[in-house]
């Protein structure tokens, strides 16, 4: 559920980009800090490995604008998608309150998402998050010449029906538009009734 520090006026949400390693969850945020105003964002914290994958998660704050005369700060994470950081993983999904399943589009990657997607549920299950409907799937690497097309990619990825979108990370293309999907819907969590009751 979402922080309320009624102190600072503010509502802090903690949303998660998940996804299996090297689909795009740290360009995005890269691409998220560089395009943000240096007035509403925080540092990009990344803490990788020294080929560049990301080895504990990258965190960013953002502030948006307010709601119910709260302002509303974003923690925006990034998880490591290798396997042997299962346990990092679960520690950055604690307290989450959406997520953004970053999916890589190429055909030799579906394997490794398929893994990953089992892997979030895991996750998910063994905090008991209750995140509702906040979940948005990203098909990232649209540009590349072996992605799949986006039915079979939402068949084997998205039998929920999440929000989904295509994007290309590294131009930016659809990335705003997930993070404003994914922070519209954790928002929405702040109308139901547990919540109202915060």
């Amino acid at each position: 559920m979402p922080f309320f520090n009624y102190a600072a006026k503010e509502i802090n949400l903690k949303l998660v980009y998940y996804g299996p390693g090297l689909s795009g969850k740290t360009e995005c945020a890269q691409w998220i800090h560089r395009k943000t105003d240096p007035s509403r964002r925080g540092a990009l914290l990344r803490l990788n490995t020294d080929s560049e994958r990301t080895l504990f998660f990258d965190f960013m704050p953002l502030t948006l604008g307010t709601l119910g005369g709260l302002r509303v700060r974003l923690h925006v994470y990034t998880v490591p998608g290798q396997i042997h950081y299962a346990a990092t993983r679960k520690l950055v999904m604690r307290s989450a309150d959406g997520v953004v399943f970053v999916a890589d589009s190429q055909a030799m990657r579906m394997d490794a998402n398929c893994e990953s997607l089992d892997n979030l549920h895991r996750d998910v299950a063994e905090h008991r998050l209750d995140l509702g409907d906040a979940y948005v799937i990203q098909y990232n690497k649209r540009d590349t010449p072996d992605a799949l097309p986006l039915a079979e990619l939402r068949a084997a990825l998205n039998p929920a029906g999440w929000p989904e979108f295509e994007t290309v990370a590294t131009r930016g293309e659809g990335v705003f538009d997930v993070l404003r999907a994914v922070t519209r819907l954790a928002l929405a969590q702040l109308q139901t009734p547990q919540a109202a009751g915060q």
